[in-house]
């Protein structure tokens, strides 16, 4: 898709809360922790350094409204681009800051400061490519209706102010948690309140996802994912846009591959579960995906479960009483 025109922020006519500005708004800060950190000498001033670093790090959260829920929308406009390129932009950039968080760690001055120019590089190019091609072009493709799910969505992930921005549509915000708007969904929304071996109302089924200490995600036979259950705290980010989404654009470029190729061998019947383990946020995580299948055997999706099984690899022995205090 070619570049439109750039977006005049200061004169532009959208509400203080639209997803555009407070996209702008994050902008600004963005320079400002980038001239800081320019113009900041890691040796001399290390902490003062590092702590610039630490809050520059909080983009993190606009990558992550971006993947779940601004591309998400492209998508569903027929622009699939962002979810591939930016994806990876973002990729490489998350790549930058852990190499320079592990030189300003060891104190590497020549590193650290090679890499920051990079770092400083690839991050004012990521914002001009969102001015002058991701945000134009999404302003042209969006309506108004998408602009506000993206919002709503939006408080799960978080913005790198410390302060929620203002409402939009400014009349009325509704908390997704309370928002029980019908959606026309690209799947079925047939339900019943009998399972195999018990009955249990909606209320106790959301409840009883909500408690359990699993990321858990189901893909369907289309590849769409239908469903995530809202823990307290998740381990990896989800918001509403990924109801209904390919699950191609679900995770990043580089693990598409692995993922294609367990939906593949579990479609034919091949393999039934695959299971992965990572180290994120210096806890450990074990990944499993499930085939599910019907009375019939018939492939119907696959479930994710994501675990942070780091304490419970470190028990040994036995505990058999109550220990509560």
């Amino acid at each position: 898709m070619e570049a439109v025109n750039e977006i005049n922020i200061e004169n532009n006519s959208l509400s203080e809360g639209h997803p555009i500005n407070i996209y702008f708004a994050e902008k600004k800060l963005i320079q400002e922790l980038i001239q800081e950190l320019a113009e900041t000498d890691p040796k001399a001033e290390y902490q003062k350094f590092y702590n610039i670093f630490n809050n520059l790090n909080a983009i993190e959260k606009r990558f992550q409204r971006k993947e779940n829920q601004f591309f998400p929308y492209l998508e569903k406009r027929g622009w699939n681009n962002p979810s591939q390129g930016m994806w990876s932009f973002h990729d490489n950039l998350r790549d930058q800051f852990k190499l320079l968080r592990g030189n300003i760690e060891f104190k590497d001055w020549e590193r650290i400061e090679a890499d920051t120019e990079n770092l400083i590089a690839g991050l004012n190019r990521l914002l001009t490519v969102e001015e002058t091609v991701l945000f134009p072009n999404a302003m042209n493709l969006l309506k108004e209706e998408d602009w506000i799910q993206m919002r709503a969505g939006e408080i799960e992930i978080g913005w790198m102010h410390s302060m929620n921005p203002p409402a939009f549509p400014e009349e009325e915000y509704i908390h997704p948690s309370q928002d029980f708007t019908k959606r026309e969904l690209p799947f079925s929304l047939k339900n019943t309140s009998h399972y195999d071996e018990g009955h249990m109302t909606v209320e106790q089924v959301n409840m009883l996802f909500k408690t359990l200490p699993l990321d858990l995600t189901y893909v369907d036979e289309n590849d769409k994912v239908i469903f995530y259950n809202r823990g307290e705290e998740r381990l990896f980010p989800r918001s509403p846009g990924i109801i209904g989404r390919d699950v191609r654009f679900c995770h990043p470029p580089k693990s598409v591959g692995t993922v294609l190729q367990i939906l593949a061998e579990f479609r034919k019947g091949t393999k039934s579960t695959a299971a992965f383990w990572i180290n994120y946020k210096e806890r450990l995580i074990y990944i499993r995906y499930f085939a599910v299948r019907d009375a019939d055997n018939t492939y119907r999706g696959v479930i994710e479960m994501s675990q942070d099984i780091t304490d419970l690899k470190a028990i040994e022995g036995q505990r058999r009483l109550l220990d509560w205090d």
